[in-house]
């Protein structure tokens, strides 16, 4: 996951893991909050499909989540292809 947020961060472009089971995969914790927090700081955003990442209260320490995290105007056409509004 590391290598390819920092190709994101580089060249521009989108990562993302939809929720393909009920959880989604990535770790909400360790893996999805701390590269939420690096591309919203340097200008993208970060979202579950639904909300923010960032914005997520953990119930457990393992807890998985859905991703989809990178530029605004591609995370934006993302989140219109699902029919969410944009951010």
């Amino acid at each position: 996951m590391v290598s390819d947020v920092h190709r994101t961060l580089l060249y521009g472009g989108i990562f993302f893991y939809p929720a393909d089971k009920k959880s989604g995969k990535l770790r909400l914790l360790y893996e999805a909050n701390p590269m939420s927090f690096i591309v919203e700081q340097a200008g993208g955003i970060s979202t579950t499909g639904t909300q923010r990442v960032l914005d997520l209260i953990p119930t457990s320490i393992h807890e998985r989540s859905p991703i989809f995290l990178g530029c605004k105007r591609d995370v934006n056409r993302i989140l219109e292809l699902y029919g969410q509004p944009t951010q």
